[in-house]
């Protein structure tokens, strides 16, 4: 499989719904928890891209541009915008959906940076 392909077919997306155990006192999605449930996604991305054993080695620019209220479905969707040798970036997106009308936005973008790494958690080459 060629590069692009594996670009496309590691894309992943994931759907949450935002609880009140999850917000702050304003009513909006903690932005920690926004962080987290990003990297899990760019993680999973990453991972299905190399197939290989991969660890988040940065965060960069994590722009938060919308609040996420409580009672929306978010979507994350991570997606790889660049393969080095033993390393690749995935960008995630959020979008906050109302629950029960068709309003949709993004809230939340961010890109992460992985190593490929072997047993002895060394760095190994991507593909």
């Amino acid at each position: 499989m060629n590069i692009e392909d594996r670009i496309k077919t590691s894309t992943t997306t994931i759907f949450k719904a935002v609880f009140p155990n999850t917000t702050n006192h304003y009513d909006t999605l903690f932005g920690g928890t926004a962080m987290k449930l990003m990297d899990e996604t760019a993680f999973i991305t990453a991972t299905r891209f190399g197939r290989q054993q991969m660890v988040t080695v940065s965060s960069d620019k994590i722009d938060f541009k919308k609040p996420i209220p409580a009672g929306t479905i978010v979507e994350l969707i991570g997606y790889v915008t660049h393969v080095g040798n033993t390393s690749l970036k995935v960008r995630v997106d959020i979008f906050v959906e109302e629950m029960y009308s068709d309003f949709r936005e993004k809230a939340v973008s961010g890109e992460f940076t992985f190593v490929a790494i072997d047993e002895n958690k060394k760095p190994v080459k991507i593909l």
